[in-house]
């Protein structure tokens, strides 16, 4: 038995900043809450309005695109027909939504945060133990605090989406930044390049498929993250998932993790596709 004179709880502590901080800025929480789920809602309205045989012609152009091969071309915009099929069409509508926005917002945040820890070493070391716990921290403990700051719905499962999505594009930003070689980068400081027109012209081009990994990867923990925070309010096809399990409906529970999987296989593809075309090497 360990030694109960040697407890220490910071549960407690925790909990009194958790309630000092909601009751002093409120307002404040209450604000970003509302510009969040305006932003949401504008971008579900937005992907509303464009019909189902839309989505297959985009995901054609898109696929077709990326991937410049007609037999994926076919099945990709095609497998999304399943999830209308089963009747979940809006509900996948909801899904993508909360992954845009999620996605965004891990972007926005993550690339330029990858850069900087390229450019500013002892900043890199501080950032990796912090991405490091992110990454291993297991996925339901973040829903706490997304939970205790802004109740239920569909933003917390957004900031917490965001969270748990975000140190892959940090990392591999980072990483494809500091593995362009260093030639390279000498020959354009050679001909005159300033730090930016470094990162610019040469760093950032040449880091592209790496970045575009991240991108990939963000996006995947985005998808499987929305299906989680359906625990919370996020609705979508991760309330489809949620209620089959509560309700041991095993039918139901294998259509809406089909039409998730689809999704994935959707998004992922066209994403790698993307990484390869905008690699400068294979270009050439």
């Amino acid at each position: 038995m360990f030694p109960e004179a040697w407890e220490f709880h910071v549960a407690q502590h925790l909990n009194r900043g958790i309630k000092i901080l909601i009751q002093n800025h409120s307002e404040g929480f209450d604000a970003f809450s509302n510009g969040l789920l305006q932003f949401l809602l504008g971008v579900q309205s937005a992907l509303s309005t464009i019909p189902w045989w839309g989505y297959i012609l985009l995901i054609a152009l898109i696929s077709w695109f990326s991937i410049r091969r007609i037999v994926p071309t076919i099945v990709l915009s095609l497998l999304p027909l399943l999830i209308g099929v089963f009747g979940f069409w809006d509900l996948a509508i909801e899904t993508l939504a909360i992954v845009v926005v999620s996605v965004v917002i891990s972007l926005v945040l993550g690339i330029p945060l990858g850069v900087i820890m390229a450019e500013v070493k002892s900043l890199g070391y501080v950032i990796r133990p912090i991405l490091d716990a992110m990454q291993t921290m297991p996925s339901f403990v973040y829903l706490i605090p997304a939970m205790m700051l802004f109740g239920l719905g569909k933003v917390p499962a957004i900031l917490a989406t965001v969270i748990y999505a975000l140190p892959p594009v940090i990392r591999l930003t980072c990483l494809g930044i500091e593995l362009v070689p260093k030639p390279v980068q000498e020959a354009a400081l050679a001909y005159g390049a300033t730090r930016w027109q470094l990162l610019k012209e040469v760093r950032l081009p040449l880091a592209m498929p790496s970045i575009m990994a991240g991108v990939n990867q963000t996006t995947m923990m985005a998808l499987s993250m929305v299906v989680i925070a359906s625990m919370i309010g996020a609705r979508g096809l991760g309330q489809e998932v949620l209620l089959a399990i509560n309700r041991i409906n095993v039918g139901r529970g294998f259509e809406s993790g089909i039409s998730i999987v689809i999704m994935a296989i959707v998004i992922d593809r066209i994403t790698q596709g993307l990484a390869k075309k905008w690699d400068p090497v294979k270009k050439r």
